[in-house]
């Protein structure tokens, strides 16, 4: 079942400088998908587009069912005043846009995803007082209470040391096949993703340089 199709997507801030260009791409029901570039070559800009956080008028996406979203940690983030219930709780939030309480399912689901992801023992302490991995297990558990079926996640472990890479990455593995979670995930670090993802797309310049699986990948071009 393709969950996210992506049609002739041409995109840019200004008229004169087109940052996507013709981008085609599906995403498929139970992929780990990479995207996978430079800086500065379309990466972001094409998530923020399927989020509909840019709006698209040259092409055609079309996303069935909701998206939870990690974007990248900010300093803001990292010194947030809440606990670590509060913030998984809060992912919620866009399953009933219009009443300003939570509802007997929403806590018993951020309930299961605490417990799942080993969040629940420690779920009254402050945000700020965790590691840097902590903190991605806490914001991924937000993410996933905002959905049932796709995990959008950019650049998730930037900053977090070799061994910490590991376990987020076991993790949105684990995800992947236990909870049958679509994953699509933008990375620098694809000499580790491989490992991990079940496809892999490489962006140059505003357009699809590869589409491939993961395990035909490699570095200095195709197998």
């Amino acid at each position: 079942m393709e969950l996210i199709k992506v049609k002739n997507l041409t995109f840019g801030y200004n008229s004169s400088n087109d940052i996507l260009k013709k981008i085609n791409l599906t995403v498929n029901e139970g992929e780990f998908l990479t995207i996978v570039g430079e800086n500065g070559s379309g990466k972001s800009t094409l998530i923020k587009c399927i989020l509909g956080l840019n709006k698209v008028s040259k092409g055609e996406i079309n996303v069935e069912g909701r998206i939870g979203y990690l974007p990248q940690l900010t300093d803001i983030q990292n010194n947030f005043p809440a606990s670590i219930e509060e913030i998984v709780l809060s992912g919620t939030i866009p399953n009933h846009p219009r009443s300003l309480f939570y509802k007997k399912e929403d806590k018993q689901k951020a309930k299961e995803i605490m417990e799942q992801l080993e969040l629940y023992e420690m779920r009254k302490k402050c945000f700020y007082e965790l590691s840097g991995g902590q903190k991605q297990r806490v914001l991924i558990a937000r993410a996933l209470c905002a959905t049932e079926k796709i995990l959008l996640l950019d650049e998730p472990v930037n900053g977090l040391d070799p061994k910490i890479v590991t376990e987020i990455y076991s993790l949105l593995k684990k995800l992947n096949k236990q909870n049958k979670l679509t994953i699509v995930m933008i990375s620098h670090d694809v000499h580790r993703v491989v490992k991990y993802a079940s496809r892999i797309v490489e962006i140059e310049s505003g357009k699809i340089k590869r589409d491939i699986p993961a395990g035909e990948y490699t570095c200095g071009g195709e197998k």
